[in-house]
């Protein structure tokens, strides 16, 4: 099998699986309760929450244990929104944000709250300057991708946060699913940070928000006061201790791995712009080393998605919580870059555990497949 969707979900390290086992079999007390069993619990989520706060380098207190990414940014864009609307309904986000963003922003319209939604250059990316020109005396919040899901460029997150520090009465969130455990960044001036377990190889069904010392939100669940009140429910010991755990293997393996996976990533663009019937949607520099999104007009993604998975070749559209979509893709026409590159985009996306063989496979079957698939569809016109 040649497994090149990793940007959607990433298959879990058996020493991953091994860490969830044991905590779900020798620490299964509720860590809120008093008792030994739960005491021990107790001592194995502060474990993780010391682990994932050492390698997002915060501090320990700053990390809230939530479902996953959608959950975070759900928190994070909600939570700020409500908590600080006496200051303003004033919010900024961009146009080209993961679904779990730019329709928590669309919700929050119906509550009276006013988003500017910036624009992206052709490359995906959202300049400091045009996030510091739309601020405003009543902007509350800004939210930013970190890195693309569908095009893997990277944004400028360390210094438009910089630039955004002159603006005290505003929080500066940023969605860093995509990157960890990918593109290092630095959250000395962010305020908020969202990352996911499954997207570096632990478990579905877990993530994390970083959430600054003295930057208060409203909880979107309430019931106990489990992660400092931010987040009721009693938590996911095991999948924490996982996430944890493939976090860790992660770093290791982005620093031994990085260069490797970003000569694969051009060495794949390089071999698409061979290819007449491709439009290539990912920036050279600029991108993170993982993801590489293709355009191929005239052919339904959907229908070469199907033919490749037949191969044992397995890619994807764009974003898996809008795959499913016949639509364009949002991103891709928010970069500017046309209608018949947004319908005809591809994403294929590595892991560390991706070898340079299988991105021949995958190459020299497009090289095939694509050409038969536009001459069957000319032929029927």
């Amino acid at each position: 099998m040649v497994y090149l969707d990793n940007s959607a979900t990433t298959k879990p390290w058996p020493e991953v699986l091994d860490a969830y086992y044991k905590a779900a079999s020798d620490y299964f007390g509720n860590p809120s309760s008093l008792h030994h069993p739960g005491v021990e619990a107790e001592t194995l989520l502060n474990k993780g929450r010391s682990a994932v706060a050492g390698l997002l380098r915060v501090r320990l207190e700053e990390i809230v244990f939530t479902s996953g990414g959608t959950e975070s940014n759900n928190l994070a864009i909600k939570g700020i929104a409500f908590k600080h609307q006496e200051r303003g309904k004033h919010l900024i986000t961009s146009a080209v944000e993961h679904p779990s963003v730019k329709e928590a922003f669309m919700d929050l319209e119906e509550f009276g709250f006013e988003v500017t939604y910036l624009e992206a250059d052709r490359e995906g990316r959202i300049s400091p300057e045009n996030v510091v020109e739309a601020v405003r005396e009543d902007t509350i919040l800004v939210s930013l991708i970190h890195v693309n899901n569908e095009l893997g460029t990277i944004n400028p997150i360390e210094e438009t946060a910089r630039q955004l520090k002159q603006f005290p009465k505003l929080f500066f969130h940023t969605d860093h699913v995509q990157g960890a455990a990918h593109v290092p960044l630095d959250l000395s001036d962010v305020d908020l940070c969202s990352i996911s377990a499954h997207k570096f190889h632990g478990l579905k069904g877990t993530g994390a928000l970083f959430i600054k010392n003295g930057v208060f939100l409203s909880s979107l669940f309430h019931g106990g006061e489990q992660e400092n009140a931010f987040r009721a429910g009693t938590e996911n010991v095991p999948g924490i201790t996982a996430m944890a755990k493939a976090f860790r293997l992660s770093e290791e393996k982005r620093q031994d791995e990085n260069d490797r996976l970003q000569s694969l990533k051009i060495h794949l663009i390089r071999e698409l712009q061979t290819m007449e019937e491709a439009e290539v949607n990912t920036p050279i520099t600029g991108s993170a080393p993982h993801i590489v999104n293709v355009s191929f007009p005239g052919v339904k993604p959907e229908v070469l998605v199907q033919e490749l998975t037949r191969q044992d070749i397995h890619v994807s559209t764009k974003s898996a919580c809008s795959s499913k979509l016949e639509e364009p893709s949002a991103v891709i026409k928010a970069a500017g870059l046309g209608e018949e590159r947004a319908w005809s985009a591809l994403r294929i996306s590595f892991s560390y555990e991706t070898a340079e063989a299988e991105i021949e496979m995958a190459v020299t079957a497009l090289q095939r497949i694509v050409p038969e698939m536009k001459k069957v569809m000319g032929e029927k016109k």
